[in-house]
């Protein structure tokens, strides 16, 4: 018979901020506070133009759930959301217009180029498609595939998290 656990023995703190917070309290950076909340709070604007807005609806469904990330409800105007997600192919026409749509987008933003139309141009090779929408906006995370499969874009997605959280949130001291 197997002998049973020791209860276990309380910690004892006589001095110090241990002794007065205890474990009431949780104390942090105000810049890693303001970071962790960004990353789970990030509010989409789905660019959808291709075939890749099809894999971006089943981000939503239950195997997949983008909601546990805290991206799920898309914004369709920019001016509320902080992610632009270029979903498909981008042609020359509509540059200007996602040109726009970005300047538009609230401070802090950040853009995700889904599939291989939004980065690169895809399989098409012809003057009326946009090679990669780096070349009028900037990209923070690329997701690969044709179309991307949702684990893909979970990747790319907990991928902006990590850099949301890294980046420094609170403005510097003015100088002396």
């Amino acid at each position: 018979m197997a002998k049973p656990l020791p209860p276990p023995r309380p910690r004892v703190v006589s001095s110090g901020e241990e002794a007065l917070l205890g474990d009431a309290v949780v104390l942090t950076q105000l810049d890693k506070a303001i970071g962790w909340a960004r990353k789970y709070s990030i509010f989409p604007y789905p660019f959808a133009t291709a075939c890749c807005a099809m894999e971006y609806m089943s981000l939503s469904m239950s195997p997949y759930d983008i909601d546990r990330f805290g991206a799920l409800l898309p914004r369709f105007t920019p001016r509320q959301a902080d992610l632009i997600m270029v979903i498909g192919t981008v042609t020359m026409r509509q540059a200007p217009i996602l040109k726009r749509v970005w300047e538009q987008t609230a401070e802090p933003k950040w853009v995700m180029a889904f599939g291989a139309c939004a980065s690169s141009g895809g399989f098409y090779d012809n003057y009326t498609t946009l090679p990669g929408i780096d070349l009028i906006i900037p990209v923070d995370v690329y997701v690969p595939g044709c179309p991307p499969r949702p684990e893909g874009v979970l990747d790319g997605l907990m991928a902006l998290q990590r850099k949301i959280q890294r980046q420094p949130h609170t403005p510097p001291p003015p100088p002396a």
